[in-house]
């Protein structure tokens, strides 16, 4: 079965080294750091108002822009998925007080 989180993730880490003009990601990640930290600043403060005021029809549609958009940042960073599902494994069983 697919895992669309890692399907995405890999489309990201395909288009860091893609000559597509057209590609908005290629677009975002030549821009660099601050235009990627702008756009999922302005990606989560939508998310936040959605979720306030917003149907759960454009939550969802928003929280998908979030994981887009956290997703280009990591992969900005050279933060691979497999990272991320290490570090949510090692705190999985971990207790929060």
């Amino acid at each position: 079965m697919s895992d669309p989180f890692l399907d995405l993730f890999l489309i990201i880490e395909n288009r860091k080294s893609s000559k597509d003009k057209n590609s908005y990601t290629s677009k975002l990640l030549k821009e660099g750091e601050k235009k990627i930290a702008q756009k999922f600043g302005e990606e989560s403060v939508e998310l936040v108002i959605d979720y306030l005021k917003g149907t759960k029809k454009r939550t969802i549609e928003e929280a998908s822009d979030v994981i887009y958009h956290l997703f280009v940042l990591l992969s900005s960073k050279n933060i691979s998925y497999t990272d991320i599902e290490k570090e949510l494994a090692k705190r999985k069983n971990v207790r929060r007080k």
